[in-house]
């Protein structure tokens, strides 16, 4: 054999030996960014969750809202490409506990119930308005002493968390809440979430509990695109409020009588 022909051959296997390296490199790298994307949603290839919506109330039926429906094909893509499965429920059909799938759970207090006792559950800190008569306190919601009106069309704000469950098996898995003003602003939620997931799992970790204060910019000409983050509001979300001074907490079920 000619030194031509060796050198030729060698650098075939040189460029074979490259490219095969090079292949299992790329997959090692698409497979542990799958997995890390599988542990921070609780979705493991073939695991079920759950997608709890409110009703849409312009309709008789059981429907969705339209921006509703856009917060779902947003986290479709998510779902699908975890390789896990989606049962969508209405607000006040999801009787069961959380923890044993990925929960899903999008809509305002006033009209989701199942969001509305996660608040109450896991966020004490967060207070929102339900209250339906127009006003400036309508949707607003408060936290750390803080309070957030929005303007609708111009500026409106979202509650974005991821919840943890506080077993000790290993396998449960976390609630994520979308508590926005409006409906476009839970899409935006959505969005963020699903284009933001390598970032926020960075920073809280895949197994993290976090609560974040969005901002949705000039929705009526850019949509849900235009998202801010404003605040991370963990701590004071998660924190209970203290009890006024000169006063104490009574318990329903030790309520005074009348």
């Amino acid at each position: 054999m000619s030194d031509d022909l060796r050198n030729l051959v060698l650098g075939l296997v040189a460029l074979a030996i490259g490219a095969a390296l090079g292949w299992f490199a790329r997959t090692y790298l698409i497979r542990r960014r799958l997995q890390r994307k599988q542990r921070f949603f609780g979705l493991p290839q073939d695991s079920e969750c759950l997608l709890v919506v409110p009703r849409d109330p312009g309709s008789r039926g059981w429907s969705l809202a339209r921006h509703d429906a856009f917060a779902l094909l947003e986290l479709a893509a998510v779902i699908k490409e975890c390789g896990a499965h989606a049962e969508v429920l209405a607000h006040d059909t999801a009787w069961q506990g959380f923890g044993a799938r990925t929960e899903f759970c999008i809509g305002g207090p006033a009209a989701n119930l199942r969001l509305a006792a996660h608040l109450r559950s896991m966020l004490p800190g967060v207070e929102i308005d339900t209250d339906p008569a127009p006003g400036p306190d309508q949707g607003a919601i408060t936290v750390s002493g803080d309070t957030y009106r929005m303007e609708k069309g111009a500026v409106e704000y979202v509650l974005l968390a991821r919840l943890a469950s506080a077993g000790d098996s290993g396998n449960d898995r976390p609630v994520f809440l979308s508590a926005g003003q409006r409906g476009i602003a839970n899409q935006a939620a959505t969005r963020y979430l699903a284009r933001h997931q390598t970032r926020l799992a960075r920073k809280h970790g895949t197994d993290g509990t976090f609560c974040l204060l969005l901002r949705v910019v000039n929705s009526q000409a850019y949509g849900s695109d235009v998202v801010e983050l404003v605040a991370d509001v963990t701590k004071a979300a998660t924190t209970p409020p203290k009890a006024p001074k000169g006063g104490k907490v009574i318990p329903p079920d030790r309520s005074p009588a009348t």
